[in-house]
């Protein structure tokens, strides 16, 4: 598109340089009469030049057009502080030629680049906003709210110098407040704060017209998949007898695998988790105190004391991503990559994921590196009920997607269908470990989903070198089939006794 509207500003200035050669070619002679002496000669005896032809107000106008689409480049530059990008040159150019008609018409043939804002959740990668090269601009679309109202993250090219920065984010009120660099993909990224006045959709809309900046995104806010906890009923395990896990465990308890729970603060001391703590990172830093959700996710996991969890014999990585109290605890896209990246680090097998949000491109380019690294990664579809739209990471296409089911195998009626619903696992009324040693009941999708990571750990600890794609397939072909649609319920209820049994063979 781009080469044609160049291809076409060209033709209009040769155009114009045509037609004024015409002019000048078929100008009428002078009407002064030729003079009748001959002409004087030199004395090498050649006749002397004769004068030029004088420059038509058509000429001016083409020379006058060639200097100024010349110098309005670096004008613009001066001005601007940065390099004019091709459609700016395109339409100065036109208004040098066109004048007021340029000014009019330029915006239309010389748009400026699109910054494509993301799309409504789908199974899958959102459609990535590439501009030029690598660079990517994610704007949040109307009506999302899921993010940090006055921060950015930003990757920023190597070549650009601190100073270049720094006359940036002067001229967008901008100040950096954290730098982290990832392993699991080679990316640095920077978290910035809005001090003005602008919003973070404007600000990003900025930020897309400067080439050093390769990326630049919301900084997105991530909910706990899981309702209030309420006083427990000792009777309520039922999660044994459903997911059989006593023969399952005749086979293995998950030995060893390093399972990773992204969540808030976990009770490392809790009588259920003794010994199975293998390493503790904190995001956000500060003191806290140990939170029901995390604690919950991570017993449902390797609980062994007067609870039985799915894998009780693996090691836990406590990841602290989200703050917050009850069911306000929230996690942003900064926080939770730096808490993978660290599991990733450290050999995490399996990363548990019981959180849901909006699309988040930053996310997703973490995420399917640790898929390359052959990290398992399972999420809670979440709970915004049956008309809402999908929520990641679980509809992210390298995590596997978890709804609750109840002890009856019936559906949550809270929990978000759609194709990222992968397998179902039982989350309603499920009996949890809670903080300072105590228990209580909780539901979700959240908890259903560390069902399925233990799952996953006792697959693992049967067979090591399982890819993910492997493990997927074989939670999916030893699911029980239950009453529901595949977008409602998946393949069906996880079994762990026939998942094991399959990888054995």
């Amino acid at each position: 598109m781009r080469g044609a509207l160049a291809r076409l500003l060209m033709a209009m200035v040769m155009a114009i340089v045509t037609a004024h050669v015409a002019v000048a070619q078929t100008a009428p002679p002078p009407t002064t009469p030729p003079p009748t002496t001959p002409p004087a000669t030199t004395s090498t005896g050649a006749p002397p030049a004769r004068p030029g032809q004088p420059i038509t107000a058509l000429g001016w106008y083409v020379m006058g057009g060639v200097a100024c689409s010349a110098v309005a480049p670096i004008a613009g530059t001066i001005i601007l502080g940065r390099e004019m990008t091709a459609a700016e040159v395109g339409r100065s150019t036109l208004g040098c030629f066109l004048g007021p008609v340029g000014w009019v018409v330029g915006p239309m043939l010389f748009p400026d680049v699109p910054v494509t804002t993301a799309g409504p959740p789908r199974q899958g990668p959102p459609r990535a906003t590439r501009q030029s090269g690598d660079r990517r601009v994610s704007i949040p679309p109307a009506g999302e709210t899921r993010f940090v109202r006055n921060e950015v993250l930003l990757q920023v090219d190597a070549g650009l110098s601190n100073e270049a920065l720094a006359r940036i984010a002067a001229r967008l009120q901008l100040t950096r407040l954290e730098v982290q660099t990832f392993a699991l993909n080679s990316r640095t990224l920077q978290r910035w704060r809005i001090d003005g006045d602008r919003s973070v959709a404007q600000t990003l809309r900025l930020l897309a017209r400067y080439r050093g900046i390769t990326g630049a995104q919301p900084n997105y806010l991530y909910a706990l998949s899981q309702s209030a906890q309420t006083a427990p009923d000792a009777s309520a395990q039922y999660v044994v007898g459903k997911l059989r896990l006593t023969e399952a465990h005749r086979i293995t308890g998950g030995d060893n695998v390093l399972v990773a729970v992204v969540d808030s603060r976990v009770d490392t001391q809790h009588p259920d988790l003794a010994g199975v703590i293998a390493g503790e990172y904190d995001a956000l830093g500060g003191a806290s105190k140990p939170h029901a959700h995390g604690t919950a996710m991570a017993g449902a996991i390797a609980a062994h004391s007067k609870l039985i969890g799915v894998a009780p014999k693996v090691r836990l990585l406590a990841v602290r991503t989200f703050a917050g109290e009850g069911e306000s605890a929230q996690g942003t896209t900064f926080n939770i990559l730096k808490g993978i990246d660290w599991a990733a680090a450290q050999g995490a097998r399996i990363v548990n994921m019981s959180f849901a949000g909006p699309a988040d491109a930053m996310l997703r380019a973490l995420l399917a590196k640790a898929n390359e690294r052959g990290i398992v990664l399972i999420a809670a579809v979440g709970n915004d009920g049956p008309r809402a739209a999908p929520l990641y990471p679980a509809a992210d296409r390298h995590v596997i997607g978890v709804t609750a089911t109840d002890a009856d195998d019936r559906l949550m009626p809270q929990a978000n269908r759609g194709p990222q619903v992968a397998v179902a696992a039982p989350g309603v009324d499920v009996l949890a470990a809670a903080p300072d040693g105590e228990y209580a009941m909780t539901s979700g999708t959240s908890v259903a989903a560390a069902h399925a990571s233990g799952v996953a750990a006792l697959l693992l600890a049967v067979k090591p070198d399982l890819s993910p794609s492997v493990l997927r397939q074989t939670l999916v072909r030893s699911a029980r089939r239950v009453p529901g649609r595949p977008a409602e319920i998946g393949a069906g209820v996880i079994d762990a006794l026939d998942a094991v049994s399959a990888t054995r063979r």
